[in-house]
């Protein structure tokens, strides 16, 4: 938790921006797993719930007038049977009060203030609900049905959230870089740990491990697989190959913010020499975002920069053809990169993704192109600004059924050498990530401790640690 006055100056930038009506920010409830009293552990709290009234406890909810210039934690103390298992926790006054709000009312109160709000026509802003029980407290609240809640949110509200949790306090930046020291931690665990014959679920379980013993735990479901290909593989039971790559993305969660690193390695420690040539693209690509990203440049720029200079590279290769930039307009690249460059990143790994990513990764002048693969998937292409926290994660992916669904399509046959790339179809998946903070006049890594990824700082640190 920061300081009260964090939490005040917070919501009163949050007032001016709003300008008026009832602002309801809903905390989370305990989830269970499996049966009522078993919840997923640890609990998380709502991130912007977070933001503005910092507490940790489920069952909150944080109330703004803004025409009334007042403040509410509405939740109810719990009673001496949840002490016996739990503990004695902080009265709901008192969570209020570290946070600078000096009203405070139980849950039942909260359908009073909502109906007189609704009665005297007044706003009553929310923000997208991403859990089913909050859901159904909306509409207990304001008769508004699932299915509409989401058209129903708030853009006010919306707008305001995404333009003050963009820009991170220096204390938000601190956090980040805490946390990114144990995304160290996790990801060189894995160099030491990765040879032949252990098994990628193994080997994912260490790095969580490390997650869990020095943070909050993980950011986000631990991806490790030979088959980087798949963006989102899970751990299986496979054992590791000789002369395969791994692929580990993982990033751990720390005094509410967020790591996200990628590494891709040798399984035997050695990269082969057409892994290297695959490998060395990415690394370029993932250097020279370093080079470029600013204020002022729009991050959709830099990604189809990053196309344009991967598209070269892979023509050099035999892999692609034609025109660099007339295949980068037909979307051929996204083959081998079917992403975006990056995306924001701070109290959730997919920073504010829940808000609607057309909301925060995107402004006026910039919008996703959604009628072609790939860029549809672009999750971040607004003006860069000082203070915005992102990650730089290009890479290159040999998927056997995309090149097999292209190839008998015939799609962007002109630029692409489907023969050539067909002996690419057991190579896997090349991505690098790091996090990324723009500065006044350029950008820099997040973290003090560099993870390798550098060729040979890859093999060097996998010699001397295993």
């Amino acid at each position: 938790m920061f300081s009260t006055e964090t939490y005040i100056n917070r919501r009163n930038e949050l007032k001016k921006l709003v300008g008026e009506g009832l602002v309801l920010l809903f905390g989370n409830n305990e989830s269970p797993a499996n049966y009522p009293n078993n919840g997923y552990s640890p609990f998380r709290q709502d991130s912007s719930f977070l933001y503005f009234f910092g507490q940790h406890r489920d069952g909150l909810v944080g109330v703004i007038d803004i025409d009334n210039d007042q403040e509410w934690l509405f939740g109810n103390d719990i009673d001496i049977e949840d002490i016996v298992w739990y503990g004695s926790v902080d009265s709901v006054a008192h969570l209020a009060q570290q946070v600078g709000v000096s009203q405070t009312k139980p849950m039942a109160a909260l359908k009073t203030l909502c109906d007189q709000a609704a009665a005297q026509q007044r706003p009553i802003h929310f923000l997208p609900p991403y859990r089913y029980d909050i859901q159904i407290q909306i509409m207990d609240l304001l008769g508004i049905h699932p299915s509409q809640q989401k058209e129903k949110a708030s853009l006010p509200l919306i707008q305001a959230v995404v333009k003050l949790r963009c820009t991170k306090e220096p204390q938000e930046i601190e956090a980040i870089e805490r946390a990114c020291e144990v995304g160290y931690k996790m990801h060189t665990k894995a160099m030491q740990l990765v040879r032949p014959g252990l098994s990628e679920r193994f080997i994912a379980g260490q790095v969580d491990g490390i997650a869990r013993s020095y943070a909050q735990g993980i950011s986000f479901a631990t991806i490790f697989s030979q088959h980087g290909e798949i963006m989102h593989g899970a751990p299986s039971n496979a054992l590791l190959e000789e002369g395969r790559l791994v692929l580990c993305d993982a990033g751990c969660e720390l005094d509410d913010y967020c790591s996200d690193n990628t590494r891709t390695m040798p399984v035997n420690g050695v990269f082969t020499q057409r892994q290297k040539e695959i490998y060395s693209i990415v690394e370029d690509c993932h250097d020279y975002v370093l080079e470029v990203a600013k204020p002022g440049v729009k991050y959709f720029d830099v990604h189809l920069d990053v196309c344009r200079l991967m598209t070269n590279r892979l023509k050099e290769l035999g892999l692609m053809k034609g025109d660099t930039e007339e295949a980068v307009q037909a979307g051929a690249h996204a083959l081998f990169l079917p992403h975006g460059l990056g995306h924001m990143m701070g109290m959730d790994v997919h920073d504010m993704e829940g808000l609607g990513q057309i909301h925060v990764g995107f402004d006026e002048e910039t919008r996703p192109r959604l009628d072609q693969f790939g860029t549809n998937c672009l999750r971040m292409g607004r003006r860069l600004e000082e203070g915005f926290v992102v990650t730089d994660e290009p890479g290159i992916y040999f998927i056997p059924d995309l090149i097999d669904d292209w190839k008998r399509n015939g799609h962007c046959a002109g630029f692409l050498n489907f023969e050539q790339i067909e002996t690419y179809k057991d190579f896997g998946g090349i991505r690098i990530e790091d996090d990324v903070l723009i500065t006044a006049d350029g950008c820099r890594f997040l973290g003090e401790s560099r993870i390798p990824y550098h060729i040979a700082d890859v093999e060097e640190y996998m010699r001397k640690n295993r």
